[in-house]
């Protein structure tokens, strides 16, 4: 798997002499006239022992139009979206500029690490433009400049981990097989990757035994048996499922052995291999805080859960523990109505032939389409009885909605003022998806976006 590294920033601060310092030869054009790179260009980037891909891009600008700017930021948006870590930089003798800020807020928006570089501190002048530096909301500054090339220790210690996290979920996914979340519709000839996770102790090795019909994993009272992720690949009613047992997941701060630390994060990144991630509870001590962080991981990584409650056979009041269950999802899950729940015995076998359904339903659930024309609908349903709130007075003009991909699903809405639209408004729209359309325990994704019907043509 390559590594990439994006170098952004506003015009004129040094991207491309950062570029030409990282690639070790004069590939990019550098003056001090602003706007001069409009194309990205990729090289390959190496400090000391470290090697990746290193896009050069145009200075963002706040164009969006189609104009020759909007073009340029369009190429700098594409190679964010193709990168595993962002380089932003600042002019630190400039301080830090409106546009600066701008481009703070809107790349803190992307799902990608941003190492904030103060460019250009190679004298006494850049020490205010460093320190005004931390109000971006980036992090701590790196103290930089491309020109002399100070600094590049310090950016070595923070990249050499995240290359070496990489290297090491390719190496997950020749165990576990392509991440397909970006492919359309369910291709019945790939297995199902299902992740069992948990806390330790819980008996999730205990269930994979179970499901396989054999002792393919070790088990015992001993607590963190399990220390890597193992994957099994098996058939359910004709379908392959490549099954994952996982190990134990601790609060980190009760992670003290190095190996425990490993395992853990091993398990982490299973959840994102995954498609449908089963969380085994221990009755007793139903959704704590650690389980709710696994959980909370699971949607937030978008991924289909299904919750599984193991040894059901050893609690009385099963009545009242359901009860608990269930309000503390409400209260504490409330973005995921309706997960799956199954009660079983891992170790007799109780209910356990209930939860291979749930898991096909849930997957079935996550790899569904809408159509537009039922959407669109539905969409005038809702206004009609529940219209946006006004924003500045002015009113929202939600104008159509189609669905951009699946595993989750995942909708846009074109309006007229997509950043006056207020988070409870929009969690109210998923709510009623959710509802309307009996998409029931999985993750869906709502993004508004400013515009017309994209699919009438213009006048």
């Amino acid at each position: 798997m390559s590594f990439t590294v994006a170098i952004v920033g506003r015009p004129n601060v040094g991207k491309s002499t950062l570029f030409n310092r990282l690639v070790g030869k004069r590939l990019a054009i550098v003056d001090d006239t602003p706007g001069v790179t409009r194309d990205r260009r990729e090289g390959e980037g190496r400090i000391a022992d470290i090697s990746f891909t290193i896009i050069d891009t145009a200075g963002l600008e706040e164009a969006e139009d189609e104009s020759l700017q909007g073009r340029m930021r369009e190429q700098t948006e594409r190679a964010i979206s193709e990168s595993d870590v962002a380089l932003m930089l600042i002019d630190a003798r400039a301080g830090v500029t409106p546009m600066d800020n701008h481009f703070a807020n809107w790349i803190r928006q992307k799902n990608l690490p941003v190492i904030l570089l103060a460019n250009k501190c190679e004298s006494q002048a850049a020490t205010s433009g460093l320190a005004e530096a931390y109000r971006l909301g980036l992090g701590e500054p790196m103290a930089f400049s491309a020109e002399h090339g100070q600094g590049l220790d310090e950016l070595y210690d923070v990249l050499q981990p995240l290359i070496k996290n990489t290297d090491e979920e390719a190496k997950l996914e020749e165990i576990f097989g392509d991440d397909d979340d970006g492919e359309e519709g369910d291709d019945v000839s790939r297995p199902i990757n299902l992740a069992i996770v948990g806390r330790p102790n819980v008996g999730k090795s205990t269930l994979v035994n179970k499901l396989l019909g054999e002792e393919r994993m070790l088990t015992g009272p001993e607590a963190g048996i399990t220390r890597d992720a193992i994957s099994t690949t098996w058939q359910f009613e004709g379908r392959k499922i490549k099954l994952i047992d996982t190990a134990g997941l601790r609060r980190q701060v009760k992670v003290t052995e190095k190996i425990e630390g490993l395992s853990t994060t091993d398990s982490l990144r299973t959840i994102r291999f995954a498609q449908v991630v089963v969380l085994v509870l221990d009755p007793n001590d139903m959704l704590e805080k650690q389980d709710l962080t696994i959980a909370r991981r699971v949607v937030d990584e978008g991924r289909a859960l299904v919750i599984a409650v193991n040894k059901w056979d050893l609690i009385k009041d099963k009545k009242e523990a359901l009860g608990r269950l269930s309000d503390r999802l409400q209260t504490s899950l409330p973005q995921v109505r309706g997960i799956p729940v199954v009660t079983l015995s891992a170790k007799t076998g109780g209910g356990v032939k209930s939860l291979l359904p749930a898991v096909m339903e849930t997957y079935r659930l996550w790899n569904s389409r809408l159509s537009t024309g039922a959407l669109n609908r539905w969409l005038e349903g809702i206004l009609e009885h529940h219209p946006p709130p006004l924003s500045q007075g002015k009113r929202i003009k939600m104008r159509y909605i189609t669905q951009a991909k699946t595993r989750p699903p995942t909708f846009v809405v074109f309006t007229s003022r997509p950043e006056g639209l207020p988070t409870s408004y929009n969690r109210y729209l998923i709510n009623a998806l959710r509802d309307d359309f009996g998409m029931v325990g999985i993750p869906i994704r709502l993004h508004t976006k400013k515009g017309k019907n994209p699919y009438v043509d213009k006048d």
